[in-house]
């Protein structure tokens, strides 16, 4: 039996099907070019002619050279029609790709009702389409929408639709899971089933996501003799989405003996996930197996005690493997173990048995009971060990700020903030306007601090929430700001909290930019700053 896999990735073409997703040419691009480099080997990017972004696609997509299938994907003829006078056919050798998915039905209820057609003539359309482009050279991969289904309900003609595409000169034939409902189980049963009427046949699976079963089907599938698995990144796609090929890839390498990508590609893995999520312009989750950043977190404290001996007490492999890195996590449930790493991670020289140690450890167990969260804040946190260590060297000192929101009968509301600090002894007092209270503190803070500290021209925001901690004192509620910032190299979080929004964003605004200025400051400047305050709430 081949342990070889092969690799087809539809994030372009099944993935924007996804709610809120949507690829521009130059996005679909540059996915295309790093899904390349992380060795998958074929790449569906979309269908011919349908719009204007997969035409573009297509056409420039040949000045990469990638090294791996670009697909284009397309439906069998029309029915009582000739598929040498298909225009979807035309428009796939158009296209100018050296593969092609051709989607065909497999589910006799489908035939009857959505094509409204004869059995017979389904078989028809689909052997004369994969036929044809055979004869223009392509390679063609059948995927059998609704397989499982439509063998269920009539397992003799499920058969015969693989059966024809086999005998026209399909390369691959491809069982769909369409409405993801079937379970693995089902899976391996009917795959099993169909290798004994098809013996050596080159399967294919396609799995949907509707029963949160689509990476154990898939898995399922290739245990059962698929040898090709098509899937998304971050498993992408419409409804509940498509195969995650970021779970398929490394369970199959790692775990089942299998080869899908270049071993040198597979720490990769967590990198591409994050690239396509950025592109595409979707937050990934956070527990998402593998790439998540949360994948290899840790936050209990005897957990973490066990994993500082040995990773593999709490880890089921390596983070490095795919690319992702072990995190511990310091919260109310933090122990010893827990802030001793971060501080070791950050170079600090936290003595374990310090009376230090321990205040540090009870003062972020009250800062979260106050509402404060660390886990998603490591800047703050990194901060507020700092100065438990005697290592911050504070900027900056505040005095005050006043804000002013105007709104006018048919104008804009206009936000001014004014901002008083001290600065190496020097007192700055600046004010800065902006499309609401944060933006209008953000940037009077940068006017009294640019001069002085020039760095921070190239830091910006770049997501700002809001969580209410306490839903029944209602618009008196306690509120927590998170603020994430970036840079040419580098993104963090700070958090702020307070029963005044506004106090609360002034706080972590005022956090990140400690934290952009750390290690960034002469020993000249240094000196001549003041040991100041954190801000309005001093941790």
């Amino acid at each position: 039996m081949s342990k070889s896999i092969s690799i087809f990735d539809t994030t372009l073409r099944d993935g924007t099907q996804g709610e809120g997703i949507s690829l521009s040419a130059d996005d679909k691009l540059k996915i295309a070019r790093k899904l390349d480099d992380l060795g998958v080997h074929y790449i569906e990017g979309g269908i011919p002619g349908s719009n204007m972004k997969d035409i573009e696609f297509f056409k420039r997509v040949k000045d990469l050279h990638l090294n791996a299938k670009i697909t284009a994907f397309g439906s069998t003829r029309r029915k009582n029609s000739q598929a040498d006078q298909d225009d979807n056919l035309q428009r796939i050798l158009a296209a100018g790709v050296p593969a092609a998915t051709l989607v065909g039905k497999s589910w006799d209820f489908h035939v009857h009702t959505a094509l409204q057609t004869s059995l017979e003539e389904n078989l028809a359309m689909i052997g004369d389409s994969i036929a044809y482009l055979k004869s223009k050279g392509l390679e063609v991969i059948f995927d059998a929408e609704h397989f499982f289904d439509g063998y269920k309900n009539n397992p003799e003609y499920a058969a015969a639709v693989m059966s024809r595409a086999r005998e026209a000169g399909a390369d691959w034939l491809v069982m769909c899971d369409t409405n993801g409902g079937t379970l693995p189980h089902e899976i391996r049963d009917i795959i099993s089933s169909l290798t004994l009427h098809l013996p050596g046949a080159p399967l294919g699976i396609h799995t949907h996501n509707d029963c949160e079963l689509a990476v154990a089907n898939a898995l399922s599938a290739i245990e059962a003799g698929a040898r090709q698995v098509q899937g998304t990144i971050n498993g992408y796609g419409e409804r509940c989405g498509n195969a995650n090929l970021c779970s398929i890839i490394p369970t199959l390498q790692l775990k089942m003996g299998y080869s899908c990508i270049p071993g040198d590609s597979l720490p990769q893995l967590t990198n591409t996930a994050r690239y396509v999520s950025e592109v595409a312009n979707v937050n990934m989750p956070v527990n998402q197996p593998y790439v998540g950043s949360a994948a290899f977190a840790h936050k209990g404290g005897i957990h973490v005690s066990a994993i500082l001996r040995d990773s593999r007490t709490y880890e089921h492999i390596a983070p490095e493997l795919v690319g992702n890195k072990q995190r511990v996590l310091v919260s109310e449930l933090a122990g010893q173990s827990n802030v001793l790493s971060k501080a070791q991670d950050m170079g600090l020289n936290l003595d374990p048995s310090s009376e230090q140690a321990r205040k540090v450890i009870d003062k972020i167990k009250d800062l979260e009971h106050q509402g404060y969260q660390f886990e998603g804040a490591d800047a703050s946190l990194e901060l507020l060990l700092r100065e438990a260590t005697g290592e911050m060297n504070e900027l900056f000192t505040f005095e005050s700020f006043k804000m002013l929101v105007e709104k006018s009968a048919g104008k804009p509301v206009v936000s001014e903030a004014f901002v008083k600090l001290k600065v190496g002894g020097e007192t700055l007092y600046t004010a800065g306007e902006g499309n609401g209270p944060v933006n209008a503190l953000d940037n009077a803070l940068r006017k009294a601090l640019l001069a002085h500290f020039p760095q921070l021209k190239d830091m910006h925001l770049s997501d700002y929430k809001v969580r209410v901690l306490d839903e029944k004192d209602q618009t008196a509620a306690k509120v927590r700001v998170l603020i994430e910032s970036k840079n040419f190299s580098d993104t963090w979080s700070t958090v702020g909290v307070s029963a005044n929004v506004i106090e609360a964003s002034w706080e972590a605004l005022v956090d990140s930019m400690r934290y952009a200025l750390l290690g960034q400051m002469s020993p000249e400047v240094t000196d001549l700053l003041d040991l100041g305050q954190r801000g309005l709430v001093n941790h």
